[in-house]
C-alpha cells in the first residue's frame, strides 16, 4: 500500500501505533485516512480534518467511524471485508476443530506429563448442524469451507434473504438456537447486535452447542457467556474477540471475567487475529486502494 501511495503522488505519515490525541493534532492537513480498529474517527476528529476527502478501513466493521457524519461532510468511507473474509473463516474453522478435538487442552496436559486419551476423545463435526449468524463476507466464506465436511448449515441474516442453496438453508435465529450444534457469529457491532448473545439467547439453546465469535466482542455479553458455561448450556466457546481488548486497562470485573474464561478447559481465546493473516493484510490493502480508485 505504501509503495502504491508513493507512486500515485501521495505524501503520507505511517504511524500504526498513533493515539487518538496524536492523530487529532495531525489530522487537519490530511486528505485521506487509512484506519484499523485502534482509533475512533468521531465527530470531533472529522470536524478537525477540514481537508479530509476519504476514510479507508482496512478490514470490516465501521463501528469506530462516524460514517453518517462523515457522509454529511461529503467524506467517502469504504472498507475492505473481502480482503480478510477467508482468513476469518479459516480461523473460525480452526477454532471449531480445536474445540471438538480438545487440541489445546490435551497439548497442555502432555506438556505437564499427563497422557489422557479417553478424556480427550474428539467429536467429529461431520453430520452436525452448524448455525451461522450473519451471512455476509465472512459468514458465507465460513459456510463454503464447511461444505466439504458433510454438515447441515443453517444461516440467519436479519438483512439478507434468498441466499439459501443446496448446502445452506436460511433460518431464523430461533431455529438456530433450537437445532444448531455449533453457532458462529459473523455480524458487525451495531445497536441491534450489541449483546445479542445474552441470557435470553443462551437459555434458548437446545443442543448445548459450541459457540464461536470472530466478529466483535460486544456481540456476546460476557456475563451471560460465563453464566451459560456455569449452567452447562454450551459445550464450549471459542473467542477471537472480547468486549474490552485493552488487557492492560481492564476493570476488576473484566479481569475477573477474563480470568474465569482462561481457567476453563472448554474455552479458547485468541487475541483478535482471525482476520490478520499475512495474506489478508495484503488483500485488504489492495481492495481498499481499488475502491478508492488508487489502483495498485
Amino acid at each position: 500500500m505504501l509503495d502504491t501511495l508513493t507512486e500515485k503522488g501521495y505524501a503520507f505519515i505511517y504511524e500504526p501505533d498513533i493515539s487518538y490525541d496524536e492523530l487529532f493534532e495531525k489530522v487537519a492537513d490530511a486528505t485521506g485516512l487509512v484506519v484499523t480498529t485502534r482509533v475512533p474517527i468521531d465527530k470531533p476528529m472529522i470536524d478537525k480534518a477540514q481537508k479530509l476527502q476519504w476514510i479507508g478501513r482496512l478490514g470490516s466493521g465501521m463501528e469506530l467511524i462516524d460514517v453518517a457524519y462523515a457522509s454529511e461532510k461529503n467524506i467517502r468511507c469504504v472498507s475492505s471485508p473481502e480482503g480478510n473474509r477467508n482468513a476469518v473463516a479459516e480461523h473460525a474453522l480452526g477454532m471449531l476443530l480445536n474445540m471438538a478435538n480438545h487440541m489445546c487442552r490435551s497439548q497442555d496436559e502432555v506438556r505437564k506429563g499427563t497422557w489422557r486419551r479417553e478424556e480427550n476423545r474428539g467429536t467429529e463435526i461431520s453430520g452436525k448442524v452448524i448455525g451461522i449468524v450473519g451471512f455476509g463476507n465472512t459468514g458465507s466464506t465460513f459456510a463454503k469451507l464447511l461444505s466439504s465436511f458433510d454438515v447441515s448449515i443453517l444461516a440467519y441474516d436479519k438483512y439478507s434473504y434468498g441466499f439459501g442453496n443446496a448446502a445452506v438453508k436460511e433460518a431464523s435465529l430461533e431455529q438456530l438456537c433450537r437445532y444448531a450444534e455449533v453457532i458462529s457469529f459473523h455480524v458487525p457491532l451495531t445497536a441491534l447486535t450489541m449483546h445479542m448473545a445474552n441470557d435470553e439467547f443462551f437459555s434458548s439453546l437446545k443442543q448445548r452447542p459450541f459457540i464461536i465469535n470472530t466478529s466483535r466482542g460486544g456481540v456476546i455479553e460476557t456475563s451471560s457467556l460465563i453464566k451459560a458455561i456455569g449452567e452447562d448450556l454450551i459445550r464450549g466457546a471459542a473467542l477471537d474477540v472480547l468486549e474490552n481488548e485493552k488487557i492492560g486497562s481492564l476493570t476488576s470485573i473484566e479481569q475477573s471475567n477474563l480470568d474465569f474464561l482462561c481457567a476453563q478447559d472448554n474455552v479458547l481465546i485468541t487475541p483478535h487475529i482471525a482476520g490478520y493473516s499475512h495474506e489478508a493484510f495484503y488483500k485488504m490493502s489492495r481492495i481498499l486502494l481499488q475502491k478508492l480508485d488508487i489502483d495498485p
